[in-house]
C-alpha cells in the first residue's frame, strides 16, 4: 500500500493572506462608564493603522464642568453631534435628546464598507445609537462582512445590544480598572498582529 500523506487542515491564520483581508474577528468591549473604553479603542485604532481603519468614537460635551451631551468624532477627524440636553428632538435617552438625523448624516460620511478598509471601529453600540434604524442596519452589514471589528457596547441593554452579545462570532471583554492595561495587549494578540 502506498504511503498517504495526511496533513491537518490549514488554520485561518495560515490562509488569511490568500484573501488579502484580516481574519474575521469581532471584538466587543463593555464596562462601566468612565472605565476607559474610548481610550482603549483609540489606542487600538492607532496601533492597527495598517488595517486602514474607519469608524468613530464618542466624547463627552462638557460645559462649565457638567456633561451636556455627546459628540461623535470620526477616525479622520470629522465631528458630529449625537446628543445634547439643550437640542430639540423627540428622541431621548435619560436627560439627553438624541439628534438621529445628525447621527445618520455623520455615518454617511464614513466609508465603513469600502474595500480598502480592513478594520472598523465603533464607540459605541449603545441606547442612543440604536435609536437609528440606519445604524442598526449598518451594524448588521458590518458584522456580516469579513472586516475586523473593534467596538464598545453598552454594559446593559436589551434588543439589538443583547442580540449582538449572543452572536457566536464575537469576543466580549468586560473592562474594569483592574484589567484595562492588559486588555490592550489581549485584543492586539487576538488580531494576530502583535507578534
Amino acid at each position: 500500500m502506498p504511503y498517504q500523506y495526511k496533513r491537518k487542515p490549514l488554520s485561518d491564520k495560515e490562509t488569511c493572506h490568500l484573501t488579502r483581508s484580516p481574519i474575521k474577528k469581532i471584538f466587543l468591549i463593555t464596562g462601566l462608564p468612565g472605565v476607559g473604553k474610548t481610550t482603549l479603542v483609540k489606542k487600538l485604532s492607532d496601533k492597527l493603522k495598517h488595517f486602514h481603519p474607519a469608524g468613530f468614537y464618542t466624547e463627552e460635551i462638557r460645559e462649565e464642568g457638567q456633561r451636556k451631551g455627546f459628540e461623535l468624532i470620526s477616525l479622520d477627524g470629522k465631528r458630529g453631534l449625537l446628543s445634547h440636553k439643550d437640542i430639540k428632538s423627540p428622541h431621548r435617552v435619560g436627560k439627553y435628546k438624541v439628534d438621529i438625523k445628525g447621527f445618520e448624516d455623520f455615518l454617511d460620511g464614513i466609508p465603513f464598507l469600502s474595500p480598502s478598509i480592513h478594520l472598523i471601529v465603533i464607540d459605541e453600540i449603545g441606547k442612543m445609537e440604536c435609536l437609528s434604524d440606519q445604524f442598526k442596519n449598518l451594524l448588521k452589514k458590518i458584522f456580516d462582512s469579513e472586516k475586523l471589528v473593534i467596538a464598545t457596547i453598552a454594559l446593559k441593554g436589551s434588543g439589538l445590544i443583547a442580540e449582538i452579545k449572543e452572536r457566536p462570532d464575537i469576543e466580549l471583554f468586560e473592562m474594569t480598572k483592574h484589567n484595562r492595561d492588559s486588555l490592550f495587549l489581549e485584543i492586539l494578540k487576538g488580531t494576530d498582529i502583535s507578534s
